[in-house]
């Protein structure tokens, strides 16, 4: 099959375009030949070689971390999907590689596509959707009259958290540049920062949620916001204890992102709030609510711009820039 490879780390001249042997497929897997897939910050961090302490890939390795395509092949163990069934996903961190034209993914980690999207759009969903869940639903509690900063509002997981926190009912913040506040407050967002000319910190206070995505001086400054008891999760890092714990990461590992996180946890537990970090993990009941809300008309994907496959590096360049606003798109087939 075709994919777009790594065999090393590195950046943009490091990805090709080769033949890949199609995946084996195990007792609980599903095939999907994928139709679509998006590009994420993430994946310029796996290339750059940012994760091999945390994600040790065997390379070479297929890129891609969120994919919509068609079930073409089931395992023995498989009950809940058929072949010709739509699908959409975001694959276990340790089975990446949805920019190839098939993919075999654990049923678990699997959901049927939202019948109102297209397949371009479903692939823009679920990294972004699944981190947005994961950090306003599952880690942050996010409730109906509660209040929410959500940094970099124009981006993927931006444009997805800001419409799911408005979804439960919270007032929501929001950074960027004033040329896109029209757009944010149609997507849900009640304040809109121009991150140019204002200071976030100086404007708002009394917030129960902070979403941060920009790591650095923006998650420190976040702390300022927060009401005693507030939550701050950074999906930008630095890892903590708690995720060391969850990886199950070896002593020295685990050392040292206790050590990158002390900093900012101490600045927290100082000022009477709590910081945590998120990385994803593939949900296929998740992908399942979210499909839900999705058909339901509660959140729609926000794409820039769809790329045919054979300029996948291109679509890479231009996620890199990071002038894009929402997702950007591979169409696969």
């Amino acid at each position: 099959m075709k994919a777009y490879i790594i065999d090393r780390y590195g950046k943009a001249d490091v990805v090709r375009a080769g033949e890949a042997a199609q995946p084996e497929l195990r007792a609980d897997d599903v095939l999907v030949r994928i139709h679509a897939a998006s590009v994420n910050p993430l994946d310029l961090k796996i290339r750059d070689g940012e994760f091999k302490l945390l994600l040790p890939y065997r390379l070479p390795l297929i890129l891609g971390n969120d994919m919509a395509g068609v079930v073409v092949r089931v395992g023995a163990a498989v009950r809940r999907f058929n072949v010709g069934d739509e699908v959409y996903a975001r694959p276990d961190d340790d089975r990446i590689g949805t920019f190839a034209e098939f993919i075999a993914i654990k049923e678990e980690s699997l959901a049927l596509k939202p019948r109102t999207l297209t397949m371009e759009q479903a692939a823009a969903m679920p990294l972004v959707a699944l981190t947005a869940w994961q950090a306003l639903v599952e880690k942050g509690q996010l409730k109906q009259g509660q209040k929410v900063l959500i940094h970099a509002g124009t981006g993927g997981v931006g444009t997805v958290a800001i419409q799911l926190a408005r979804h439960l009912g919270a007032t929501v913040a929001t950074t960027a540049s004033a040329a896109n506040a029209a757009m944010l407050k149609q997507l849900g967002a009640d304040i809109v920062i121009d991150y140019k000319q204002d200071d976030f910190a100086l404007r708002l206070r009394d917030y129960d949620l902070v979403l941060d995505s920009q790591g650095g001086a923006t998650l420190k400054k976040s702390l300022s916001v927060l009401k005693p008891g507030g939550k701050v999760i950074g999906i930008a890092g630095p890892p903590d204890p708690d995720f060391a714990k969850a990886r199950g990461v070896n002593a020295l590992v685990a050392l040292v992102m206790r050590m990158l996180s002390y900093g900012i946890r101490s600045k927290a537990r100082a000022a009477g709030v709590s910081y945590s970090f998120l990385y994803m993990r593939a949900s296929g009941e998740q992908l399942r609510q979210i499909a839900e809300l999705i058909d339901a008309g509660a959140i729609r994907p926000v794409i820039d711009r769809v790329f045919p496959f054979e300029q996948a590096r291109e679509a890479l360049a231009y996620v890199e820039t990071g002038r894009s606003k929402g997702k950007v798109v591979i169409k696969v087939g």
